[in-house]
């Protein structure tokens, strides 16, 4: 099976003293044509926003874009009359589809924010701009995958307007699965913190790798690593 590494220190960066920043992707002013994206998926971006920092209000359009906060709590508000506030274990997304303005701040003044956000190329343009927004406990992930984003909304995931399955899991040392990529499909491994093995490969918090083709993955646990895997139709 072919699996590319993404190494977390080969990633791009941006620090402006209230945001620190990784992106696995080309983004803002990271350009790298070797990484502009993998099938649908066009940004995964690491953040960590100050105490009190945040996103002023912006447009975005044509683009699922979900949100998974790792610490901390993060205080969104936009221009559809949708506000709230994104905890450890939540998952939101949202289709800014025909455009939408919106702004993202740490909910605290004293405790910075972890988060990850992820952009997916929808399959169609100009869809209705919407929010949804599910929680889903460390105990549904342990030593499972558990399916957080899907394109029909299946087994209580948010819905993504894209041929992907979105699944998170957290594993300790001794934890083992399996996840089959049928013929035609690709995925995405993320570590979001911690430390797994993917086919016997060690990965850390912020490495990626690229599953170009189908086959079978094992996930294993080391430090009770949390990861995320996208699996992708062409």
């Amino acid at each position: 099976m072919a699996l590319a590494l993404r190494k977390s220190e080969e990633r791009g960066k941006a620090n402006f003293g209230w945001l620190d920043s990784k992106h696995s992707f080309s983004f803002g002013h990271y350009y790298d044509p070797a990484h502009t994206g993998f099938g649908p998926l066009r940004v995964i971006n690491e953040d960590r926003v100050a105490p009190g920092g945040g996103f002023p209000t912006h447009p975005h359009s044509n683009m699922e874009i979900i949100s998974y906060v790792l610490e901390g709590a993060l205080e969104h508000k936009d221009s559809i009359g949708t506000g709230s506030v994104i905890r450890p274990g939540d998952v939101q997304r949202m289709t800014a589809g025909s455009g939408v303005r919106h702004s993202e701040f740490n909910a605290s003044k004293t405790e910075p924010v972890h988060f990850l956000q992820i952009w997916i190329i929808p399959e169609k343009e100009g869809l209705k701009p919407s929010y949804e927004q599910k929680s889903f406990s460390t105990e549904e992930k342990r030593g499972r995958l558990r399916l957080i984003g899907s394109r029909d909304g299946r087994d209580g995931s948010v819905t993504i307007h894209q041929d992907v399955s979105l699944y998170a899991t957290v594993l300790k040392a001794g934890d083992a699965l399996t996840h089959t990529i049928a013929e035609g499909r690709g995925a995405w491994v993320q570590v979001a913190r911690g430390t797994a093995k993917l086919n016997g490969t060690e990965l850390k918090a912020g490495d990626g790798v690229a599953v170009g083709q189908s086959g079978a993955l094992t996930l294993e646990g080391v430090d009770d690593g949390e990861v995320l895997l996208f699996d992708m139709g062409p």
